[in-house]
């Protein structure tokens, strides 16, 4: 296991490097003018291009500015906006709420989707399974800021159960409602991956073997079915999170979070490209760092696989 998490660690860094250098050469690279727009109606001022084309290397080639911001970054520099803020500072201030209310849509979406999945897989084709079906399926048709908007409609305004504007500082009860909002969607596809992998799995032989040996069900369906299904669903799950962390822009608009996702929205409405730089390196790395822990948990649900 030492040896495969050190390959994959290693396997990680040419990612790493080729992402995002894909991403800075596409966010400054392909703008004509950079400043259009920064100093309002008129052009900016020679003494602030000037300035400014120092701050960020700008006439250096893509690979050299790349490089130059690359040995900034791994210093813990993400560098400076525009008007001279620095982006470490503005992803510490909105990246803690964005965690927290990644991490409540995922609990929701793993615990809620994978018992409707387990009811629904284990029942076959019955109420309860026709009713898991239709409910995914209607939160799968419908748009999250619909189910944001009606949930903040009913539960806030009308009966004033939760607050319509989630504060700077959440408890976790603040956070329950978006967090159901940000995962309904991933919810609906947990749970139906979760019942077509345990139905697929209940004609597998070594479940059969299984109940040959005269092994209860529970132990058939919790040490036999259920970890060799959950190896599609982690992989979706860890996919899932690195999303989540990433900010969801519609739900943190609709309850006024101010995380992450509504930085980076106001970084590309203003064409602040270090801010947007900076926070597509730092989901990046989230996406990677989860990929990697998913991989690791093949071999705890499945005891076929080994890292040799």
């Amino acid at each position: 296991m030492g040896r495969y998490t050190l390959r994959r660690l290693l396997q990680l860094v040419p990612v790493f490097l080729g992402t995002t250098f894909i991403v800075y050469a596409l966010v400054w690279g392909l703008s004509d003018d950079p400043f259009a727009g920064k100093c309002g109606q008129r052009p900016c001022s020679p003494a602030y291009v000037a300035t400014m084309t120092e701050r960020y290397n700008l006439d250096d080639n893509i690979l050299v500015q790349y490089l130059k911001y690359l040995g900034a970054l791994l210093t813990g520099d993400f560098g400076q906006t525009f008007s001279g803020t620095e982006v470490s500072d503005l992803i510490a201030n909105a990246y803690p709420i964005t965690v927290q209310l990644a991490l409540v849509a995922l609990v929701i979406e793993a615990v809620i989707g994978i018992l409707a999945g387990i009811v629904s897989g284990l029942r076959g084709r019955g109420f309860v399974d026709s009713l898991v079906l239709v409910s995914t399926l209607f939160l799968i048709s419908l748009p999250v800021f619909v189910t944001g908007l009606v949930l903040k409609q009913l539960l806030g305004v009308q009966l004033g159960i939760i607050r319509t504007s989630v504060p700077n500082d959440p408890s976790l009860g603040d956070l329950l409602v978006p967090g159901f909002v940000l995962g309904s969607l991933s919810m609906a596809y947990v749970a139906r991956l979760t019942r077509t992998s345990l139905l697929e799995n209940a004609r597998a032989d070594f479940v059969r073997t299984a109940v040959a040996k005269g092994l209860t069900r529970r132990r058939v369906v919790g040490v036999h079915m259920l970890r060799n299904s959950l190896i599609a669903v982690v992989t979706f799950l860890g996919t899932d999170l690195g999303a989540l962390m990433g900010g969801a822009i519609v739900t943190e608009g609709v309850f006024n979070i101010r995380g992450i996702g509504g930085l980076v929205f106001r970084g590309i409405i203003q064409q602040d490209t270090a801010t947007v730089v900076g926070i597509v390196v730092l989901l990046v790395i989230v996406y990677l760092v989860a990929n990697l822990v998913v991989d690791l948990l093949y071999a705890v649900l499945d005891p076929r696989i080994r890292y040799d």
